[in-house]
């Protein structure tokens, strides 16, 4: 079994330190919407970029396995939040938008790719928020 680990140390204010077991560490806090500071890493935006990163990833393997002739892939997303009656807040939604280009393949065949990283991304298969992928798809001949 996999396992991955992170340390936080907290650095004074609303400000912590993220180390992570694959060796990348940076400084974090909270939205300055939530007394956190601005220009920095905060929890949700790591939340959203990780559904991001995991799906585009889980889409570079398909696109290999596919021999399709991947030109570009960029996306945007973003995450929805709903605030609850106790108080408390859910990430309910995320919205991926990637802008994809391809040579010699089929529209069809990109969306399948594109079904097949959310269904084997690791990340989007452990949150109970609803992902969405709105593509744009272009194909070159």
């Amino acid at each position: 079994m996999l396992t991955y680990k992170t340390k936080v140390v907290w650095t004074g204010e609303h400000w912590g330190n993220l180390t992570c077991s694959n060796g990348p560490q940076m400084k974090f806090s909270a939205p300055p919407a939530l007394q956190g500071h601005p220009n920095v890493m905060t929890p949700e935006d790591a939340f959203v970029g990780a559904v991001n990163m995991c799906i585009h990833l889980m889409f570079l393997w398909v696109v290999e396995k596919f021999k399709i002739n991947l030109l570009s892939y960029e996306c945007e997303a973003e995450g929805f939040v709903e605030d609850l009656i106790d108080r408390t807040s859910l990430f309910t939604k995320i919205v991926l938008r990637p802008k994809i280009k391809v040579k010699g393949t089929s529209e069809e065949r990109v969306r399948k790719a594109l079904k097949l990283a959310e269904k084997y991304s690791l990340i989007a298969q452990s949150i109970k928020s609803e992902v969405v992928i709105n593509s744009q798809i272009y194909v070159e001949n």
